[in-house]
């Protein structure tokens, strides 16, 4: 059986979008989202629209909590996990407990990363670190395999007295 040309190009398109997706996630670090709330926004039969507040610790960073806020898509395609989520989230990092950092940082890492549709969108938080103000200033934004996306939003954590910033 032969394939057309264009359905052969398309195919190597979703397998090269595959591949770079999977290699995204693959090299993130382990972060654990933990649903914090959530709030219907457009009722469906199979599910709702709702936006969902997480709390993810930093990994590297003892003490330090992110809250992100986002849209998650219901409905049926919600519900079966082939939706694509809207790319506006929210974001705000506190302090939450004594600031311990065990080894050095590097001056701006992906912190975390999460799906937002099956294979093409991510939403990312990246820590950097501002060490002028001994400040570490986390983004959210998302990205897509082909297109990024300008919506964004930052937050920023100053470090207690006598607390420095590692940095390597």
């Amino acid at each position: 059986m032969k394939i057309a040309p264009h359905c052969a190009r398309v195919a190597r398109a979703v397998i090269f979008a595959t591949s770079a997706a999977f290699a995204t996630f693959a090299s993130a670090p382990l972060a654990h989202a933990e649903e914090v709330a959530s709030v219907n926004t457009n009722f469906h039969i199979t599910g709702s629209d709702r936006v969902v507040v997480e709390a993810y610790d930093d990994p590297a960073v003892q003490g330090v909590t992110c809250y992100v806020s986002r849209a998650r898509t219901g409905g049926i395609k919600g519900t079966l996990g082939i939706a694509e989520d809207p790319t506006e989230a929210s974001i705000a990092c506190r302090q939450v407990g004594p600031v311990k950092i065990p080894e050095p940082l590097r001056q701006q890492a992906d912190v975390f990363t999460e799906r937002m549709s099956l294979i093409f969108k991510t939403l990312h938080v990246v820590r950097v670190v501002d060490t002028k103000r001994n400040t570490l200033v986390y983004l959210t934004y998302s990205d897509r395999v082909t297109t990024g996306s300008a919506k964004n939003s930052v937050t920023a954590v100053p470090m207690p007295a006598g607390t420095t910033i590692p940095v390597r």
